[in-house]
């Protein structure tokens, strides 16, 4: 008599479990679905609060590439005197101190961006200072006339930077 009842009690145990045991799972996938949807909205929250940060660096970067485009930085930066040496260091120190006003930017874009704007920056300085170590040119303005000859021959150091930029920025939107 005594195996009945502990038979009896079993029978009406197990069916509890396992009820027990579906509204745990139940209760779980629940409580995991409702972190997920807080995770989403925090997520979305960011999202929209950043999105017009990251667009903004993006601007100013493409501004900034534009600025040191060197067809356009001679034409707007003019010499300070005739010698050659002193407008091509007047002309790099303004592209350094330019990139070093937008240097916070990079906290918005992504690493490989940044490393196209600071390739595109190097390479600008490179080719100003290549057609400067040309020594049959002595004065300002014939460099001037140098460096606009040969940008509207070959793609400025800025337009790869600037390809990357457009197509980061499709992505993102």
């Amino acid at each position: 008599m005594n195996t009945d009842k502990v038979i009896e009690l079993l029978f009406y145990c197990i069916p509890a479990l396992i009820t027990g045991g579906v509204a745990y799972y139940f209760f779980q996938m629940f409580v995991e679905n409702e972190d997920n949807k807080r995770k989403f909205m925090i997520l979305r929250q960011n999202r929209k609060d950043t999105l017009p940060l990251k667009l903004q660096a993006y601007e100013r970067m493409t501004l900034f590439l534009e600025r040191i485009d060197p067809a356009k930085l001679l034409i707007r930066v003019t010499p300070i005197s005739d010698e050659k040496s002193h407008y091509v260091d007047y002309v790099i120190a303004q592209i350094e101190q330019e990139f070093e006003h937008n240097l916070t930017q990079q906290i918005y874009i992504s690493d490989e961006c940044w490393g196209f704007i600071s390739t595109a920056k190097n390479a600008t300085i490179q080719v100003l200072r290549k057609a400067a170590s040309d020594a049959s040119i002595t004065e300002a303005d014939k460099f001037r006339e140098k460096v606009l000859g040969e940008s509207f021959d070959n793609p400025s150091p800025s337009s790869a930077a600037l390809a990357f930029i457009r197509n980061e920025v499709r992505e993102i939107i």
